[in-house]
């Protein structure tokens, strides 16, 4: 739904803490659509690299980035169909299924099932995501000042899910099977979908349920003995206790409201021709038909020319010359030529253009006030995108950062000169990377084969001859280090403390007439981003001999783009809904993930420069963490340079980008 109906008034919805408490349905329906598909990103680039498909950095870079721009691309026309079809509570539960059976998919150890899983994931995020979102914003009066509120607390459902996928769906994936893992995605999926279709009884008891349950599972499956595992979860499962007595608070003063997401013309979805809801079911149908249509795209498939090779729009000798030339710049415009002439950069960049042509037509279609609004929306937004690009390299090279060279064991036994000549039993841990044993160098890549051969054995050992080399390395238990994956929980932990903080800040400043414009809370969301990247940059510079980062340079890195991301994200949300007219708002959703699908695109492009894979097929052999960390740091310190550069543009244009908000004016063009 894009308009609340004329029969509707939200100032009469039942409130709790100030708050429809529709909101908190919203919350948890989120909540664990995001716990589903956060824990199959967690998993995703590993599962490529170190399951069965056997890729290497650059192959599983290339299909991460082609899976999360799509993913972002299709809301677009997901919230298209919305406003002028089936209204946003068919669309999402639409949506809602089609994931799940993305997530089930994704359990079979087969290519064919693994490219159809991303594409029903894919489509099923198109009708999901941009409009639960929108329904948030029918639920608050126009010009309501607890909007930007209630979008911060629905962006901590959001966060609280992807807290726990990582603790849950990382955790089980990487120690148990990657399997196991993917399927507690699907049930997180289903979850999400019975809670925002159920009656309110159903929905308290599948909330209750579902907070107790995964609470339950955070203290039960994780790192034994490891202090930062066991703090981690205890906080996540704390919150998500507290967040499910505040739902069922809330939901004894009433759920949802029925018209909430509601088509806006019922008429639309019968046809005189075809029969009653025939329109509907075709948009059901044709979602089903697009899915093998998708997952062609994001294995990179591509026509063939007559002599059997790949058919682009760049001549490959066009790409070969850029890349062969000694300038920098000109080496990386041909990995973004080269990756944009794919089959998934060919349909995104089609995408954009629809969007840019069909929003340019309805803006210049409007009056002054809501024109100039959407212009501010349109700059607002690209900004998005440039965040997010440098951002979304939390799924791909951060993840491989943190796995290959931030020190993620808790202290051990050190060997001393002592320990010279004689062997022992270990477990192997990450510990052990970059050091001989019999001579042999020991490689991240050797830690992932013997884990193979372990699988779920937690008494697994090596021998290990200790020789001159090795004095200074440290012997630890397997459970004293934490799994990469587990990390990735760390930007969302943060958003659950600050969340609410940033939420008071923002109301403290505005009673005093102090709050910075959303334009200029962009600003600091870029500067922050260029920071933190910053860290990871320092952190990288002042390794130690082996290469290994210390995890608080990690630690800084993320709080700090989470910082970023509380200036922007929510916010962006809030100004979407408050920026474009009635009839466009899903729309204009819409292209805000798409925004954010050519900044995914752009961040496996980025990604690519960390590629640190040798070998035949890109896979057989990664290099010790001293030959890989400043291949990272590099870039890192570069789209640093980047992000903090932008920051500036964006406070430049906070006057213009003001004016054009028009946010003493309340009228509507819808």
């Amino acid at each position: 739904m894009t308009a609340t109906p004329a029969t509707a008034d939200p100032k009469a919805l039942p409130q709790l803490l100030g708050h429809p408490t529709g909101l908190y349905t919203l919350f948890f329906a989120e909540m664990w659509e995001r716990f589903s598909y956060y824990g199959m990103r967690a998993l995703l680039v590993f599962y490529m690299i170190k399951g069965f498909l056997g890729y290497g950095d650059k192959e599983a870079y290339a299909v991460y980035g082609a899976y999360t721009a799509l993913v972002y691309m299709t809301p677009f026309f997901g919230g298209l169909i919305a406003d002028q079809l089936l209204g946003a509570r068919r669309a999402v539960v639409l949506g809602g299924l089609l994931m799940a059976a993305g997530h089930l998919a994704m359990t079979v150890e087969n290519e064919i099932f693994f490219f159809f899983a991303l594409a029903l994931l894919i489509v099923g995020n198109g009708f999901f995501k941009p409009n639960i979102s929108t329904i948030v914003g029918t639920l608050y009066p126009q010009g309501s000042p607890k909007r930007d509120g209630g979008f911060i607390i629905f962006y901590m459902g959001v966060n609280l899910g992807a807290a726990m996928s990582p603790l849950l769906c990382g955790y089980i994936g990487e120690t148990y099977g990657w399997h196991y893992g993917f399927g507690l995605a699907t049930i997180g999926m289903l979850i999400g979908i019975a809670v925002f279709v159920a009656p309110t009884r159903l929905t308290q008891t599948l909330i209750g349920m579902g907070a107790l349950g995964a609470a339950f599972a955070l203290l039960v499956y994780r790192s034994e003995g490891n202090a930062i595992s066991l703090l981690v979860n205890v906080f996540v499962a704390v919150a998500l206790v507290v967040a499910g007595v505040i739902a069922l608070m809330a939901l004894e003063r009433g759920g949802l409201p029925h018209w909430a997401g509601s088509p806006r013309n019922r008429k639309r979805l019968t046809s005189s021709f075809l029969g009653p809801l025939s329109r509907e079911y075709s948009v059901y149908l044709g979602a089903i038909l697009v899915v093998p249509v998708f997952a062609l795209l994001v294995s990179g498939f591509s026509p063939l020319r007559a002599d059997g090779t790949p058919l682009t729009l760049i001549s490959e000798n066009v790409i070969a010359n850029m890349q062969a030339s000694s300038s920098a710049i000109t080496q990386v415009l041909a990995v973004v030529v080269e990756e944009v002439s794919k089959p998934a950069g060919l349909v995104l960049a089609l995408a954009g253009l629809i969007s840019l042509v069909y929003l340019g037509i309805e803006t210049f279609r409007l009056s002054k006030i809501p024109r100039e609004r959407m212009f501010a929306a349109l700059v607002m937004i690209f900004f998005s995108m440039l965040f997010w690009s440098f951002f979304e390299q939390a799924g791909s090279s951060l993840n491989n950062f943190a796995d290959r060279n931030i020190d993620r064991v808790a202290e051990g036994r050190v060997l001393t000169e002592s320990d010279v000549g004689t062997t022992m039993s270990i477990q192997p841990t990450q510990e052990q990377l970059g050091y001989r044993n019999g001579g042999e160098m020991f490689t991240i890549t050797t830690l992932d084969d013997l884990r193979e051969t372990a699988g779920d054995n937690p008494e697994f050992m090596i021998d290990w001859t200790v020789s001159p080399g090795n004095v200074g390395m440290t012997i630890a238990d397997r459970n004293a280090e934490t799994p990469a994956s587990v990390y990735q929980a760390f930007n969302p932990i943060y958003i659950l403390i600050f969340g609410l903080v940033f939420t008071g800040l923002w109301g403290f400043l505005a009673n005093r007439k102090l709050e910075p414009s959303t334009p200029f809370k962009f600003g600091l969301g870029l500067l922050q981003l260029g920071l933190g990247f910053g860290a990871f940059w320092y952190g990288a510079q002042n390794a130690d001999e082996r290469g290994m980062v210390a995890l608080s340079w990690l630690l800084l890195g993320y709080l700090l783009h989470t910082t970023g991301e509380l200036c922007l994200s929510p916010v962006g949300l809030s100004m979407v809904t408050r920026m474009a007219p009635a009839r466009l708002v899903s729309t204009v959703m819409g292209t805000w993930f798409l925004a954010t699908a050519f900044a995914q695109y752009l961040a496996a492009i980025i990604s690519q420069f960390t590629g640190v894979s040798h070998g035949d097929g890109g896979g057989s052999s990664i290099p010790i963490p001293k030959e890989t960390v400043n291949i990272y740091g590099g870039v890192f310190g570069q789209i640093a340079v980047v992000a903090i550069g932008s920051s500036l543009v964006m406070f430049v244009l906070v006057p213009i980008l003001k004016r054009w908000m028009h946010e003493d004016v309340l009228t509507e063009e819808s």
